[in-house]
């Protein structure tokens, strides 16, 4: 390097404070390196997955074709008057439902990473698309009809999921935890089944969409108008619950017959509907009235693909569906990744949810070309095709020729069928959707904050909307979530000695020491178990999160005080002067001899000691936190303190602690004072060099602390070589080894104290 250049590095370096001597520490290089060692072969990685049928397709076998195409015939059955169903829901006619039924299950298998998520029409995505229909439609009276509205809702969500899934950015679900999902759905399902008891009944006259609680009460209301559909409807809600308890039971009481009952139960919807639709039809025939019928029925379902073509996305369409754009793309992409996580843990396998939003995602933009309305994972049909015993993600191809068949073969038979009849499938297939007792109960046992949350999702969904349901479920969980980072658990630590009963009877005195909170909490430790507290003028303290800007102003006060209470203060205040105290620490009146407070009894601080093994990550503040605890501790004490740290997880958390200035051992004043000043203090006074020490001379300063907590292992020549790297003797592997050091190091301190006092005694006798 020529000098003007080593001339102006050597300012640079000066100007940002570049430490003399470096300490071995992670660099970015480091993580650039490590974030690929091929990028082609993950670029070629990653092209490959998007298709996962190709790791299975070579493997295929008759033993799977006959698995798949008994499951795919038994979703196919269940599919076609649901997905009809579920299209009255939405508002739209019933073929649009078969459309988004047939897509669904044809696209899905292709980029599938479950084989037992069924994809299609699904009540709560139903009741969502009816309720954005009728806010377009309020907004923009009749200038775009239902199904053009259903049908940019699918294109635009499922371009949007497709790019999540595409970017990878599936974790994003993770922020919603189970119970929140739960309580939407719970909160939906009931009010699906609010909505369609109405049309169960024949009772009409008012919005079946609306808050579920005003649904309920003009439905008890309109009883008394309750028209001849009930006979329908009630007869077959019965009948659907009957067969399938009936089936049930004799599955239980003849279990090697168990299957056979379990696909007469399967076909009950398929029988119901065929059962009404000729009831239907052998009274309805004889009892029209002016071209109306005494019964709601279904009447023209136009036959085959009548909707094929380029979508029509208008661009103001779009902008009036803005606002509702994102709870349909959360109910999307959410209640698939519940569902397909459910049954990979049920059965087994591990689903991929990256790729399962690319699948939807694929499935919804596709499907606007058939004129389908968003379509998702269902949870009904998913564990009908699990329990079918599938076996490969191909039974979505026979489901498919299934709903092909009934699309141009019977939809003359499909005129017939009564709306109630429909009404009674979609409240037999929802009512399963409600949390069971047991499964509510369960979460009040394992976190009643996370129960509070479901409930709260509930109750807003029933008495207000599914929206606000879900968005309030979505900001509890964030808000619990945040509560939980910012007030962390932190406890400070001492010892145990445990000891092996069958050792000591063999006379094998061994042991070890493990460190627990001071004050254990209530039912995790045995209270007649003695801790024993670390030696005077040492401090152990463990918290249970990473150390970030939320938490770590508390944590800082966690420690303070607690040194502030335990041990005493280095300096006498009584000696110093009124003039000199700080305005914010007085201490004693002036004129009083002593401190009115005595803590002679109290042990001087030497060293605290923090357990990591919690800490994942740690942030610029979090280290401003540690140096801002360092500067109080050591004021406090009026001398240097040491700072151990135990179980360091990551190597960037020790790099950020190096550039605090910890685990060096360096002095006191050649430590930065701020790290992380917002706005920097200029003009020389009170500042302090942020040069790291010489790692080799502080080495040569602390052998024996290095020496008394230290940890090798067996190298491959079969030599011995410590586990900690040795430029940061006070960063150990464990915490026990931690103490250890801090301990001797106190013994240390306290030997040559004694020698001095003893020549100080020397000299003044």
């Amino acid at each position: 390097m020529s000098p003007p250049l080593d001339k102006f590095e050597k300012i640079g370096k000066k100007v940002v404070h570049y430490p003399d001597t470096k300490v071995s520490v992670v660099s970015v290089k480091d993580w650039v390196r490590g974030l690929s060692e091929d990028p082609k072969q993950d670029f070629i990685n990653y092209f490959t997955s998007l298709f996962p049928i190709l790791g299975w397709i070579t493997r295929y076998n008759l033993g799977w074709l006959t698995g798949d195409v008994i499951a795919g015939l038994t979703v196919g059955i269940v599919l076609v008057p649901q997905s009809m169903s579920y299209a009255q829901i939405a508002t739209l006619p019933a073929e649009y439902g078969l459309y988004s039924s047939f897509v669904g299950v044809l696209i899905y298998c292709f980029f599938a990473t479950s084989k037992d998520v069924s994809i299609g029409p699904v009540a709560v995505m139903s009741l969502t698309v009816s309720q954005i229909i009728e806010h377009v439609n309020n907004a923009h009276p009749d200038k775009w009809e239902g199904h053009q509205i259903a049908t940019t809702v699918a294109f635009i969500c499922g371009f949007i999921v497709l790019g999540i899934g595409l970017l990878r950015l599936g974790w994003i679900v993770e922020f919603i935890p189970a119970p929140a999902v739960s309580g939407f759905m719970t909160g939906s399902a009931i009010n699906i089944v609010a909505g369609q008891v109405p049309g169960l009944m024949g009772i009409t006259g008012f919005n079946t969409r609306g808050a579920t609680y005003m649904v309920i009460i003009n439905t008890l209301k309109g009883l008394p108008g309750t028209k001849l559909d009930a006979a329908f409807g009630l007869t077959g809600l019965t009948c659907l619950y009957l067969i399938r308890w009936i089936c049930d039971y004799l599955g239980k009481r003849f279990p090697r017959r168990g299957r056979l009952f379990f696909f007469i139960s399967v076909f009950r919807n398929a029988f119901v509907m065929v059962v009404l639709t000729i009831a239907s039809w052998l009274y309805c025939r004889h009892h029209v009235v002016k071209g109306k019928y005494p019964i709601k029925i279904l009447q023209n379902v136009p036959p085959g693909f009548q909707h094929v073509g380029q979508p029509e996305i208008d661009p103001e369409l779009i902008g009036a569906l803005g606002a509702e754009i994102p709870i349909a793309t959360i109910i999307l992409l959410l209640e698939h990744i519940a569902i397909s996580k459910s049954f990979g843990r049920v059965n087994g396998y591990k689903i991929n949810p990256n790729q399962e939003l690319i699948a939807i995602g694929v499935t919804n933009t596709i499907g606007t070309v058939f004129g389908a309305y968003p379509a998702t994972g269902s949870f009904s049909r998913s564990a009908l095709k699990s329990k079918s015993g599938v076996r490969t993600p191909a039974a979505g191809l026979i489901t498919a020729i299934v709903v092909i068949v009934a699309l141009y073969g019977l939809t003359p038979a499909f005129f017939w069928i009564p709306t109630a009849g429909l009404s009674a499938v979609v409240i037999h297939a929802v009512a399963d959707l409600v949390a069971s007792p047991a499964q509510v109960y369960s979460y009040w046992r394992v976190s009643p904050v996370e129960f509070v949350i479901w409930l709260a999702a509930v109750l807003v969904t029933v008495f207000s909307s599914i929206e606000n349901g879900i968005y309030t479920s979505i900001a509890a969980s964030f808000a619990l979530l945040v509560v939980r980072i910012a007030r962390p658990r932190g406890h400070f630590l001492g010892k145990v000695t445990l000891r092996s009963e069958a050792l000591e009877k063999q006379q094998h005195h061994e042991s070890r020491d493990v460190y627990v909170p001071l004050q254990p909490p209530s039912g995790v430790l045995n209270p007649h178990v003695k801790v024993d507290p670390p030696a005077p003028g040492v401090v152990v303290y463990r918290f249970e999160e990473s150390y970030l800007y939320p938490n770590s102003s508390l944590i800082n006060s966690a420690i303070v005080d607690y040194v502030k209470e335990h041990t005493r203060r280095g300096k006498n205040m009584a000696s110093v002067k009124l003039s000199d105290r700080p305005w914010n620490d007085p201490g004693p009146r002036r004129g009083a001899s002593t401190d009115p407070v005595d803590d002679s009894h109290k042990p001087m601080l030497h060293a605290i000691v923090l357990d990591f093994s919690g800490v994942s990550h740690i942030d610029t503040t979090g280290v401003q936190a540690l140096i801002d605890t360092r500067n109080e501790v050591e004021r406090w004490t009026d001398r240097p303190v040491e700072f151990h740290f135990a179980t360091i997880l990551s190597p960037w958390i020790r790099r950020a602690l190096v550039a605090g200035g910890f685990g060096t051992g360096a002095p006191a004043s050649s430590l930065p004072r701020e790290i992380a000043a917002v706005v920097p203090f200029r003009g020389g006074y009170g500042e302090t060099p942020r040069t790291v020490p010489d790692p080799e001379a502080v080495i040569q300063e602390a052998p024996e602390s290095r020496r008394a907590g230290s940890i090798e292992s067996s190298r491959s020549d079969d030599t011995v070589a410590p586990l900690v790297p040795e430029d940061t003797p006070f960063f150990h592997f464990d915490l026990a080894e931690a103490v250890r050091a801090a301990e001797s190091g106190l013994l240390r301190v306290s030997s040559r104290e004694t020698q001095t006092d003893s020549t100080a005694k020397k000299l003044d006798d």
